[in-house]
């Protein structure tokens, strides 16, 4: 697994690039200083997950995302910062991250969250989800500005969702990626990924992500 760093803080930069450089499996491919830096070092470097900061002088991680994403789709980006503002955290996952942690983490968490987002899984931990759900919970009312994907009327797609797809909806807003939701399912890997696909078509989603955070939304309205 090839890892890309980004960070504005040198220490953090070569703290999180000793600590992962010393896991089996893994490679530090190198460090940016910005989002802008992030994109030219990922075009240059074709990393498969790239750690990534949000607030950075210069180009923040937000846009550095969307050019990463733009150029490198195949690439899986985790954001690892200090902000927990909701607000952001939205803004963030609309542009299809894979995950989001808060430096705080311990680090057997951190590279456990790289693995599982390079395996096809999201990352979201249990407090960030319980702030997503009061935030989305605001989002409900008539005046704010929902997400297409999250809005209130969405819930009728899940009529159009076989039994099999909703449990799936669900192990998805839990983290699971591919091979997880097989073995919890006794299905396999081929078949999780053709639900998966399946039922991201029907709800209208862009990606796993997207249908992770759905699941979050509407998780009372899946039997």
């Amino acid at each position: 697994m090839k890892i890309l760093i980004v960070d504005d803080q040198r220490l953090m930069r070569e703290g999180l690039a000793a600590l992962i450089g010393l896991e089996p499996g893994m490679e530090v491919v190198g460090t940016a200083v910005d989002g802008r830096d992030a994109y030219s070092k990922a075009m240059e470097w074709r990393p498969d997950v790239v750690l990534m900061d949000i607030r950075m002088p210069g180009m923040d991680g937000i846009e550095g995302t969307q050019l990463i994403l733009k150029h490198l789709p195949e690439t899986k980006i985790l954001i690892l910062t200090t902000f927990d503002d909701a607000e952001l955290i939205l803004r963030v996952l609309e542009q299809g991250v894979h995950g989001y942690l808060l430096k705080d983490m311990p680090s057997e968490a951190i590279v456990s969250a790289l693995h599982s987002v390079y395996n096809g899984g999201t990352v979201l931990q249990s407090d960030i989800t319980a702030m997503l759900m009061n935030e989305l919970k605001k989002l409900s009312a008539p005046h704010m500005d929902t997400p297409h994907f999250l809005s209130m009327d969405e819930p009728s797609r899940l009529g159009e969702l076989t039994e099999r797809e909703k449990e799936i909806l669900v192990l998805l807003g839990q983290g699971y990626n591919n091979r997880e939701i097989a073995g919890e399912l006794v299905i396999t890997e081929g078949t999780a990924k053709n639900h998966v696909s399946n039922l991201i078509a029907k709800l209208g989603l862009r990606d796993r992500t997207q249908a992770a955070l759905y699941a979050v939304r509407h998780h009372t309205y899946i039997s």
